[in-house]
Order: C-alpha cells, then structure tokens, then sequence
C-alpha cells in the first residue's frame, strides 16, 4: 500500500503477483501522455501494468504477446483499456482492435467511455470518420488520412470475432472466456506481425474455466507472457484464512489499487459482513481464486459406485468413525468404515443432521459404544473448529503418536488428505469397497469436483456441485481405518451393524 501526498491511505500500486519478459524500451511514457491529453490521469497502478505489458525487443516487437491484469472490481482496470485503446487508434498506427466482453452491455459502456473520451478531446474527435452502433456492434473508425484505424466493440459467442484479422484483442471479462470462444479469436492475430492480446478481469467462480491455464502460466513466468494479479492467496477452505478476508484491512489495500481513492475502506467494510457479499467477499473484493479443478472425480463415475451398491452390506470386527461439516456449517455428517466378513470395505453413513451442535455429544455416544479403532477429523478444513470441544470430551489426539489407542483422534496431514482421495478412488476403481446405496453418498460423488493439493488432488468442498461432506466421511473414514487398525488391540467382537 502507499499513501499520497496528502497523507491519505491507498492501496497497493504493485501487485502480489507481476511478471514479464525482459524488454529493451517501452511504448508506455507515450502511451500515457496521450490518455493525460485526453482528461484521462492515469493511476501509477495502470502506469505500471502499461509500462511492463508495453514492453519492446530491441527490434520494437512486443516483449509480451499476451498480458493477463487480474484486479478486483471497481478499481480502475477500464482505465487501463481506454489507454490502451486510444494509443492503439491515434497513435500506434493499429489497423483493427477488437474489444470483446462477455455481456453486451459490459461492451456497449466500454465503447460509450471512449466515445466520450474522443468527443471531449476535439485533437481526436476531428480525426474520426464515424462513431457506429448498429446489429449489436458499436465502433470507432478513423479518417483515411488519419491511418483508418477501426476499434471494434463485441459480445463474445462461439462465432464473434471470427473472421477479422486483428491487429490487437483486448478481452474483457476474461473470467468468462471458454476454449469456444478462444477458437473464434485467437487465429485473428496469427497472420499480424506484431500482434498482442490483452485479458483483463476477476476470478471465475467456474473451478475449470479456461483461465486459470492462462494464470499457470503467468505465475510460472512463461515466456511472451506478462501476468499481473493483485489478488490475496488464501486458502478459503481454511477457517483462520476466512476470517482474515473479514478483518485484515492491510490485506484489503494490498489487493485493491484504489482502496482510499475510488474505494472507501467503509463500503468494503460493508461488503464484508454476511449481509453485504458475504461468503463471496474474498472472491469479489479481494481477488482469491478458488482451487482449480483437477483430475480426479472422473475416476469415481457414478455407474461404477452404483455397481458396488449391496443393501444387505454388514461390516464384522473393528470400525473407525470420521466427521465433516459443510463450508456453510448448516449441517455436518458422520460416516464409518470397517470390514466384511469377506475382506470387502464397508463404508456407511451412520448420521447427518443440520447445524453443528449436536455432533461432539454423538461422537461421544459413538466412542463410548463401538470402541472405534480411530474417529478421524480433517483438521484444516471446516471440522477442525470441533476439536477444542471435542478435547473437552475426552476425545483426543494421541498422547503417544506411535502407540495410538482406541478412540483417539486420527488427523490427516495434507499429503495424507491428499493420499486418502486416492486411496478412496482406488478402491472405488478396483471394487474393494462396498455400501448400501444411501442417496447422501449417491448425491455427494455425482456433485463431487477436486481440487489441487501439492502435486495431488482433494476432494473440494467449496467448488462442488453438492453438499460432499458424505463423501468426505467416507474417504476419512477409511483413511482412518487402514493407518490405525493395525496399531490397536485387534480383539473386538463381530456385531450387527446398527448405530
């Protein structure tokens, strides 16, 4: 964060996150007289995006041939565009600029605010041939003896902007870009020779949407790219990282350039109560990226879960419990894993109820009765604010890791989280497992998406399609089981699967 002049406040000029290739000069110092000269006062935020994404070779091609600026709402990213664009008409010598966004009317505000940057500026407005708006297009087109450049302005749809050669793309609302949309775009640069590509917007609230390869790319430094991104990097599935997007004003400037300029601190207090944005503040204002989608639930097709259904399913002998509670906490769920008669795995929803309230005392019940092997909890995500009280209770972590005893606590690492997701899935795919078709766990896999952990996948809670926690249950459960079983006294007798 920085503060001006006048001792106010503001926030961060530079980003978390700024890479770019190496350049020998750059086109900005112009670029920005030309936007001042036409009322335009450019952030030193935007002056800084402008002048590493503007960066020329030696040979005055662009550095970057692509440049991705990632900013929360409201901070100024149109400014940044509107330079660019008047550059590109007036004063780079640009043929055709195409400028697409994701809603019309998201396009047709853009091509009012040059239009009315041009109007006011009559050193502009006397070199344009005609302003357009018509069949869903709007444009700027400049004289013949100014060069003829044309500004175009699109929705995207499968087809728009298929068909131009473009000089320049500049790709609003990125966030909602599709590998459709890229096919109608991408090959109106290939025949330019300067071309460059300009993406501007939020997180998507789609886990697999096709930017987040564009953000793997710019966080790993690929090369012609110039990756801006002022987001927080929270994990969101983290109670301590949760409550740190609610309060941590120095967070809330370092993700937001024009906190204290076009952003009062006031409203962003009001959007982080439950009754402003609520759980989508630390998306909307501060950037965070949920976890991107990985490979994984394929291996759990429901026509293959479904085939291991088997109503009559007991387990004998030993059993491990495990708990989870939704992101929203209105319900959480207990699940059990054991063995078959036949070696099979049995897995089983014993409880599912709304709120929180009620699981510590049931926990309890549950360790007092079946003298489980393990109760296994997933402390780093919603379940971990149980464990005090569970404690309380006398359900504990081990007092000695290495000699574990019956109804203590078992508590995944993140690569152990991370090893039970495939551990389940494996035993899923190979048919080792068995349950009795309850709808909890049916719904749980269909909605199920995974999220990346280390260089392997969890299942993630706050990007499926449906309430997990079943799932996790069950994929804990099981991890409890096969680390713990062996560690415990094996004497148990056979009982009837009733909870």
């Amino acid at each position: 964060m920085t503060t001006s002049p006048l001792g106010v406040r503001r926030g961060a000029q530079t980003p978390r996150v700024g890479r770019w290739p190496a350049y020998a000069t750059s086109a900005a110092p112009e670029v920005i007289e030309l936007a001042a000269s036409a009322g335009l006062i450019l952030d030193p935020w935007q002056q800084y995006v402008l002048t590493h994404g503007l960066g020329e070779q030696a040979d005055g091609r662009w550095a970057a041939t692509k440049v991705s600026v990632w900013v929360p709402r409201q901070n100024g990213k149109g400014g940044i565009i509107e330079a660019l664009e008047l550059a590109w008409l007036f004063l780079l010598g640009e043929k055709l600029i195409l400028h697409s966004a994701h809603e019309y009317k998201t396009a047709q505000e853009a091509f009012l605010r040059i239009k009315g940057l041009c109007e006011q500026t009559p050193d502009l407005d006397r070199r344009v041939n005609r302003y357009w708006q018509a069949n869903g297009e709007q444009g700027i087109e400049l004289t013949r003896a100014a060069g003829g450049a044309r500004l175009r302005f699109i929705a995207r749809s499968k087809g728009s902007g298929r068909g131009f050669s473009g000089d320049k793309n500049v790709l609003d609302e990125a966030q909602e870009l599709t590998a459709q949309h890229r096919a109608a775009t991408l090959p109106t640069l290939s025949a330019r020779p300067n071309p460059q590509e300009w993406f501007f917007g939020t997180p998507p609230d789609d886990p697999a949407a096709w930017v987040y390869g564009l953000r793997a790319d710019g966080e790993a430094g690929a090369e012609r790219l110039a990756h801006f991104d002022w987001g927080a990097d929270l994990d969101l599935d983290d109670p301590a990282d949760r409550r740190r997007a609610a309060t941590d004003r120095d967070l809330w400037y370092a993700c937001n350039p024009a906190l204290g300029v076009r952003i009062t601190e006031e409203t962003v207090e009001d959007e982080a109560k439950p009754s402003g944005l609520g759980e989508a503040f630390p998306v909307e204002r501060l950037g965070v990226w949920l976890p991107r989608a990985a490979a994984g639930p394929s291996v759990l097709e429901i026509g293959v879960w479904q085939a291991l259904t088997d109503p009559d399913s007991r387990r004998e002998g030993p059993v491990a419990f495990a708990v989870d509670v939704t992101p929203s906490r209105d319900s959480a769920c207990i699940g059990v894993y054991g063995l078959r008669a036949d070696g099979l795995g049995h897995v089983e929803i014993v409880d599912r109820r709304p709120g929180t309230d009620w699981l510590v005392g049931r926990l309890a019940e549950l360790r007092q009765r079946w003298d489980p092997v393990a109760i296994g909890v997933d402390a780093k995500g919603p379940a971990g604010s149980l464990l005090v009280d569970l404690e309380k209770k006398g359900i504990c972590r081990p007092e000695d890791p290495d000699r574990p005893k019956r109804g203590d606590l078992a508590i995944p690492t993140a690569s152990e989280v991370a090893a039970s997701c495939g551990q389940f899935a494996d035993a899923v795919t190979q048919g080792t497992l068995r349950h009795i078709g309850q709808d909890e766990l049916t719904t749980a896999i269909t909605g199920a998406k995974t999220r990346p952990l280390g260089d392997a996948w969890a299942w993630g809670r706050r990007i499926s399609t449906a309430d997990i926690s079943p799932l996790v249950v069950a994929t804990t459960a099981r991890w409890a089981y096969e680390t713990r079983a062996h560690l415990v006294t094996t004497d148990y007798d056979p009982l009837a699967n009733i909870y």
